[in-house]
């Protein structure tokens, strides 16, 4: 069977006419222009499947950027934690610090006499004696420590000195049921007796007279007899008086000022006698 077309061009001939077809075109449209509005079209035919076809790539680029930025936040966000709590810790040690500061600045500012000797002394231990309110400084005999010397806080009167090593000291504080301090009264000068009850938080004024003249919240100060504390040291707050006329003497408690339960720093006093007995001393010894 024979087929219409059979013979045409050979194919050398119908490469030739291709390549000269497409020179004339080239030429028409690079002079003449003649395709332009052709290739508008055309572009705007193709452009979606271009967007279709570069789709896959922007997706894997946008997840690998978001897994990139979740991972760098990540990373920031742990270092960021670890600074925060490293400044923190800084915060805490500085606020201690200044704490610390401050309790010593009260300390050394304490109504001492400028002519009294002074050291701060830190707490070692504390007596684990339910029956007895006894502490343990860091400063002893080589720091020139004597028994019954007196011992204060920033706030007022803690105790006095029973027992002295070389390097460290023992002080009976005033809540020790065997303590007792003379005082007298801010307000009025009425002199009295403070002994301790054996609770840091509780003081005991005995053979107090009805006819007294005292009241809730007057302070009592040291009043320098016995010549073991300084005059004019805060003792202790006067809060609860009970005048039962069946009593010989009426009931008196106070609430120390010094802060015993919780005692860091101490203050060690030197009086004007001992200054002079000691002066005595160290002038016949040379």
């Amino acid at each position: 069977m024979n087929l219409m077309f059979s013979n045409g061009p050979s194919l050398p001939n119908r490469l030739a006419l291709a390549l000269l077809m497409s020179v004339a075109l080239i030429l028409f449209d690079h002079k003449l222009d003649g395709f332009g509005t052709t290739r508008v079209y055309l572009n705007s035919l193709v452009s979606p499947l271009q967007y279709i076809a570069n789709l896959p790539g922007q997706l894997l680029s946008a997840s690998a950027s978001r897994f990139v930025s979740h991972e760098r936040l990540f990373i920031e966000n742990a270092k960021l934690t670890h600074e925060a709590m490293f400044m923190n810790g800084q915060l805490q040690r500085l606020t201690f610090l200044q704490e610390e500061n401050d309790r010593l600045r009260s300390l050394l500012n304490s109504p001492v006499q400028d002519n009294t000797r002074k050291i701060v002394a830190e707490l070692m231990a504390v007596d684990n004696n339910p029956y007895s309110h006894q502490i343990v400084i860091n400063k002893g005999a080589i720091n020139g420590v004597f028994e019954a010397q007196p011992v204060l806080d920033d706030k007022g009167i803690v105790g006095q000195i029973m027992q002295v090593s070389s390097t460290n000291s023992r002080v009976l504080l005033i809540a020790d049921v065997t303590h007792a301090i003379p005082v007298r009264i801010a307000r009025n000068n009425v002199r009295l007796v403070v002994n301790g009850s054996g609770s840091l938080n509780e003081l005991l004024i005995q053979h107090v007279a009805h006819s007294s003249d005292i009241k809730i919240g007057d302070v009592l100060l040291s009043s320098g007899l016995g010549n073991v504390f300084p005059e004019g040291y805060p003792v202790a707050t006067i809060t609860s008086i009970v005048r039962d006329e069946s009593r010989p003497f009426s009931q008196v408690r106070a609430k120390p000022v010094a802060q015993l339960d919780r005692l860091k720093y101490l203050l060690l006093l030197w009086s004007e006698r001992t200054l002079d007995v000691t002066s005595e001393v160290e002038i016949t010894v040379q």
